[in-house]
């Protein structure tokens, strides 16, 4: 009878052992996921959702065993939406506190500056880890820069918080406006800004692009921006060929070539920088500039030193092969 007694004891003590070392094994001990992976919890997720997931990417053995022993030994905490890292061999234990406390991976998508709104909206769309439908921004409402967003935000939301930055970037700007400035309303700093922004690629050219156009506004001048003869004709996009003597004529409500003054709106998402270039330009007379060959311009106070500069311009295009 007491070595019944014993064997039964030792039959207990060999079951519990086993289903400790069983829940060691598959709650605290190492994982069978070979290599990292990035899981995927959309809005609303559950748990359950989460473990299949899971099971099925190889980071934990069993659906239902992770879910036991969440509920047993884990926190009673909602799981977050979002894509997390599961590193390799990561415990069932680890894995639960990643969804419940881990940071969501960030991604970034960039938009250039001087970008229009139409190249804006297709970047915007080819963003695979972006969701929903948005519309193409309004021109000059997008501030160009790196944005942060978890995988599975609306398109919508970014193209909200970036109107928001811009806006609180030329309050910002236009409260230190210069009196050297041609603009007076912060869409007129927008416009300008934007013509500037496709002018020229080098940001130290900047201010000085911006006091010629200043400075022509001033004077009653036409600008005469090449940029907006384009917009049009393409909403920004490059145009891929010489702009037609047709299109120099044509009086849309951008040409400065046809009309003075600022076209009716942006012609693209100027930068910061290019923003408070028109509201604080260089100090200068300048009221003309072409390209200097090598990826810059040269300013002139003349249309007599202008043309020089021009003919100077032509002469290297002749010696290119470009001309």
């Amino acid at each position: 009878m007491i070595g019944r007694l014993i064997a039964l004891v030792l039959l207990i003590a060999m079951i519990g052992g086993g289903a400790a070392a069983w829940i060691s094994r598959d709650w605290w001990g190492e994982g069978p996921l070979e290599r990292q992976i990035s899981v995927q919890v959309k809005k609303g997720g559950t748990l359950a959702s989460a473990a299949r997931a899971l099971e099925k990417a190889g980071a934990i053995r069993s659906t239902t065993n992770f879910l036991r022993f969440a509920r047993r030994f884990g926190p009673d905490e909602p799981i977050r939406a979002g894509e997390f890292e599961i590193p390799a061999r990561a415990s069932g234990s680890e894995i639960l506190d990643i969804l419940q406390h881990g940071q969501a991976i960030q991604h970034l998508v960039t938009i250039p500056e001087g970008m229009p709104s139409i190249l804006v909206h297709e970047r915007l769309m080819a963003e695979p880890e972006l969701t929903g439908q948005v519309a193409v921004p309004a021109e000059g409402s997008v501030l160009p820069d790196s944005y942060s967003f978890e995988a599975g935000e609306p398109r919508a939301a970014q193209a909200s918080s970036s109107a928001v930055r811009i806006a609180a970037c030329i309050r910002a700007s236009t409260a230190a406006r210069k009196p050297t400035s041609a603009v007076t309303s912060k869409r007129d700093a927008l416009i300008l800004a934007s013509i500037v922004e496709k002018e020229t690629a080098k940001a130290s050219e900047r201010p000085m692009v911006a006091a010629v156009y200043s400075n022509r506004v001033r004077q009653g001048m036409k600008l005469q921006a090449d940029p907006t003869v384009i917009y049009p004709i393409t909403q920004g996009k490059p145009l891929g060929r010489r702009i037609r003597r047709s299109e120099l004529n044509a009086v849309n409500g951008y040409n400065t070539y046809a009309s003075a003054g600022l076209p009716e709106g942006p012609i693209a998402n100027p930068s910061k920088a290019a923003i408070e270039a028109v509201l604080d330009p260089a100090k200068s007379p300048a009221l003309y500039f072409v390209a200097d060959g090598k990826g810059g311009h040269v300013f002139a106070n003349t249309l007599a030193e202008h043309n020089a500069n021009v003919q100077r311009f032509y002469a290297i295009r002749r010696s290119r092969g470009e001309m």
